[in-house]
């Protein structure tokens, strides 16, 4: 995580954890980096050097899932991300999920376009000053 997190530019950070984020904290990469039952990632890998590009995760609770994807500057708009969360959705629906949320910046178009792609329908509303976005994927 933390090298897709270093590639990520001051906006798309601010995109991605809805607002300023210079670095992560231990504890926040401890969370990160945490894969069991009830929490799952898919990361993508550059084919030139093998390093991480992109990175999706859930975290479920139930039958539901938040999800999160980020994807560093140098490959955003190449289809990594959209790639990444219809892997990540088709897991969660193997698994019993049948729907994923996801806090988003009020801004982040992209965010809202992939979730859009992989769900069956789809809601959105305000939370504070950012979106609160509920996508049924079964």
């Amino acid at each position: 995580m933390i090298g897709v997190f270093n590639g990520l530019g001051e906006q798309s950070r601010r995109l991605r954890f809805n607002g300023p984020k210079p670095c992560l904290t231990r504890s926040e990469l401890r969370a990160l980096a945490t894969i069991d039952h009830d929490r799952r990632a898919f990361v993508a890998y550059a084919e030139d050097d093998g390093r991480p590009v992109g990175i999706a995760r859930l975290v479920r609770s139930g039958s539901s899932a938040d999800v999160a994807v980020a994807v560093i500057d140098q490959y955003q708009r190449h289809g990594i991300g959209s790639v990444l969360i219809a892997e990540l959705v088709a897991d969660a629906r193997a698994a019993g999920i049948t729907e994923v949320t996801a806090l988003v910046s009020a801004g982040n178009d992209a965010a809202l376009s992939l979730l859009r792609r992989v769900a069956k329908a789809l809601t959105v509303s305000y939370e504070g000053s950012d979106l609160f976005v509920r996508a049924a994927i079964a």
